[in-house]
């Protein structure tokens, strides 16, 4: 049984040359800024919106980041699988000021899981 519906999954991608690497996917691939924090850019498809990529700063020294965004319906009980079956969380669920709630996971295979959903209101 799944604990919640996945929406989308969207790869993290350090760049050492961030403005080359954001004027790569939106030059070269098509792809639009659809949100710029300074130390992370999302990018995605004008035709298919959940199709997007995550540049992140690598000097960004910040702390740890994700690998991949993992979007589901129900953060909450994905959550709660997650804490039932002993993963190993790094950040403990959380309201974002942004408008996600979100928790960090680890997978088996080391990467590091930010697993979020939209607050409602918030897109």
């Amino acid at each position: 049984m799944t604990p919640g519906v996945v929406r989308r999954v969207v790869p993290h991608l350090h760049a050492e040359s961030f403005e080359k690497s954001r004027e790569f996917w939106v030059g070269v691939l098509g792809f639009e800024v659809v949100m710029d924090v300074g130390r992370m850019v999302t990018l995605a498809s004008p035709s298919n919106p959940t199709a997007q990529v995550h540049l992140i700063r690598s000097s960004d020294d910040s702390g740890f980041w994700p690998d991949l965004t993992v979007e589901v319906g129900d953060v909450d009980a994905v959550h709660a699988a997650a804490v039932d079956r002993g993963e190993n969380i790094v950040y403990d669920l959380t309201d974002e000021s942004w408008g996600v709630r979100r928790f960090f996971v680890i997978d088996p295979t080391g990467a590091v899981l930010n697993v979020m959903s939209h607050r409602p209101g918030h897109h």
